[in-house]
């Protein structure tokens, strides 16, 4: 459905976001080369991590508010086995 299609489109955008920004820690991580500052280093680490916080939160409203409701929907629907 489209309902099922966009959520996976917004998960797929999410995931892409967050494993761009992991790539950028990773790299601050492993090469300090080309920032002069520690402190720039640190800074820079600490934006990447807020994009990845921001990404990762909205990641799981979709799987605990959205997802989640649907399978519940269909538990719901299911019927009773008495």
């Amino acid at each position: 459905s489209m309902r099922e299609m966009l959520l996976s489109a917004l998960k797929s955008y999410y995931v892409g976001n967050i494993n761009r920004h992991i790539a950028n820690v990773e790299i601050y991580l492993r090469t300090s080369v080309g920032i002069g500052e520690h402190s720039d280093i640190i800074e820079s680490i600490d934006k990447e991590m807020e994009k990845i916080d921001k990404y990762d939160a909205r990641l799981s409203m979709i799987l605990k508010y959205f997802e989640r409701k649907q399978i519940d929907e269909k538990e719901e629907k299911k019927p009773q086995s008495k």
